[in-house]
């Protein structure tokens, strides 16, 4: 039996301007180990150049205290939308699913700016649980990169 395909979505106000939340996520990812060192250790890139379609990073980050990789296929890019996506290919998610896609979008609504995580993703196995502490760990990096930026 195939499995259906998942979705989860979270928003959050992001009072610290979403121009400079999405230029951070594409094009100086690196710097995000310092804004959040609890979260995010380090962010590489081992194909391409941040902020370019078709380049691979790898994250280095700890999700529910565990330290933990993830190796990603930057896609999607699109300025005027404020809008990337990341392929997962490597790293300890695929150990519970596949074809986990995460897609970031920034926009305004009256006045205020939203980024928008969705992760499109589809379980290994039944048993496997649904990546909630994967969308509650976005949600606390995106509060703690507006934090850093107020600082």
């Amino acid at each position: 039996m195939a499995e259906l395909p998942c979705k989860l979505i979270a928003q959050v106000a992001f009072k610290a301007g979403g121009d400079v939340f999405h230029h951070l996520l594409t094009q100086r990812p690196f710097h995000l180990a310092k804004a959040t060192p609890g979260k995010v250790q380090a962010c590489d890139v081992h194909q391409g150049k941040f902020g370019t379609n078709g380049s691979v990073i790898e994250w280095k980050y700890t999700l529910d205290g565990k330290a933990q990789t993830a190796r990603q296929v930057l896609q999607d890019i699109d300025e005027s939308k404020k809008q990337s996506a990341y392929k997962m290919i490597g790293g300890d998610l695929l150990e519970l699913y596949k074809n986990m896609l995460i897609t970031i979008h920034v926009e305004t609504k009256q006045g205020v700016d939203y980024v928008t995580w969705t992760i499109d993703y589809e379980l290994l196995s039944p048993e496997n649980p649904h990546p909630l502490s994967l969308v509650n760990f976005f949600i606390e990096f995106t509060k703690e990169v507006e934090n850093h930026i107020f600082g």
